[in-house]
Order: C-alpha cells, then sequence, then structure tokens
C-alpha cells in the first residue's frame, strides 16, 4: 500500500505552488497560535490556488465548535485535525473526516486512542506540555503495534533521512511533516520533492 503524504504549514503562494508541483495527498492549515498559523482569510486565497487533487487540513487547538464550522465552510476543508484536549464526543459533532492528535510519551500515552472513534489517529511528539510543532522525533517502537488497529498519521520530527524507516517501523497510513522540508524556516521545494519521493518509495506491508 502506497503510503499517504501531508505537508503541513501552508503559509505562503511559493508553499502552494511547491505542492502543487509535486503533489503530497494532504496540505495542512493551522489556525491555532502558531508561527505558521494562518487566518481563515490567508487560509482561503491561498486554497483558491491549490491543486484540487490535493486534499485540505484544518488544524484547531481547542476551538469552539462553531468556530471550526465557520473556518471549514470558508476554506472548504476535507480534514478537521485536533491538537487539542477535545473529547471524543466533541470530535462526533462534525460532519468532516477528523484526525485527533495525541502527544507521545510512554506506552501509557497510547491509551487514550480507546476513547475516540475517529478517521484517523495523528501520534506526535509531546515537548513541554504541547504536542506537535516540535521538529522532534519521540520512540517509535512505543507505538509499533498500534497501525494494526488503527489508521496512523504519524508526525514528529520527519524529513528525508529517517522517513523510510519511520515507515517501516510504524506502517502508518500517512506521514506528516512541517519543520522537516523547511530551510531556516521557510518552505523549501528541494525538501518537498525529496521527502514525497522518499515516502512513496516505502511500500507498506501490513
Amino acid at each position: 500500500m502506497e503510503i499517504k503524504v501531508k505537508i503541513c504549514g501552508m503559509t505562503r503562494t511559493e508553499d502552494i505552488e511547491a505542492v502543487n508541483r509535486f503533489l503530497p495527498d494532504y496540505v495542512g492549515f493551522v489556525f491555532a497560535p502558531s508561527r505558521r498559523m494562518v487566518s481563515p482569510e490567508k487560509a482561503a486565497e491561498l486554497i483558491s490556488n491549490l491543486d484540487k487533487r490535493i486534499k485540505k487540513v484544518g488544524v484547531f487547538v481547542n476551538h469552539s465548535e462553531n468556530e471550526v464550522k465557520r473556518i471549514a465552510e470558508k476554506c472548504s476543508l476535507d480534514v478537521l485535525q485536533f491538537h487539542g484536549n477535545e473529547t471524543s464526543q466533541y470530535c462526533s459533532r462534525f460532519k468532516h473526516e477528523i484526525w485527533k492528535a495525541l502527544g507521545i510519551n510512554d506506552t501509557q500515552s497510547l491509551d487514550a486512542l480507546k476513547q475516540y472513534c475517529v478517521d484517523g489517529i495523528l501520534l506526535d511528539t509531546v515537548l513541554n506540555g504541547v504536542c506537535g510543532g516540535t521538529g522532534q522525533t519521540f520512540d517509535w517502537s512505543i507505538a509499533e503495534e498500534f497501525s494494526k488497529e488503527y489508521r496512523i498519521i504519524l508526525a514528529g520530527g520527519l524529513n528525508q533521512d529517517n522517513v523510510i524507516e519511520a515507515i517501516s517501523k510504524i506502517k502508518p497510513f500517512c506521514v506528516d511533516v512541517s519543520s522537516g522540508v523547511e530551510s531556516k524556516g521557510i518552505k523549501d521545494p528541494a525538501k518537498i520533492y525529496e521527502f514525497i519521493k522518499a515516502a512513496k518509495s516505502g511500500e507498506v506491508i501490513r
């Protein structure tokens, strides 16, 4: 099975031009406080020029239900990705595809998986209590068995040099990268190309 790729943190027209050229499966727009945060208006502007074959993911952290729905409609989002304290009940209130992010510290971190009935579980690194955006990997051995039961999106410190190893260990549905395809904090088209090429070269055998 071919791995899916998500390039997260679209902020510029140049980012859209790069992904339109190399066609990852998903791109992410961050609507929570972050150096990659974009306004709904800016995201909608960028999305208007996005290749229709690429699915649009909105990244949210503890937003109100109404705010998420407003942004999702304005930006025609395909997937809602929740990185905060959103409950399973909260996640069930949306008609979109839902990915719930879980920060991984140890095997006990994975206990939270059991409470969610969502379309995908995104596993990411926790640093100083924050899940995601760290640019660091977690101990992949913790989660090796979970792709057998869950649709896993793997994030946290991935780049063109380690993504094949990550895929071989976790066997995720999708790999998610942001800082790993940046140079000096800006999306680098060459790194985007190399990451997608590396990820797509790895065959996932379940």
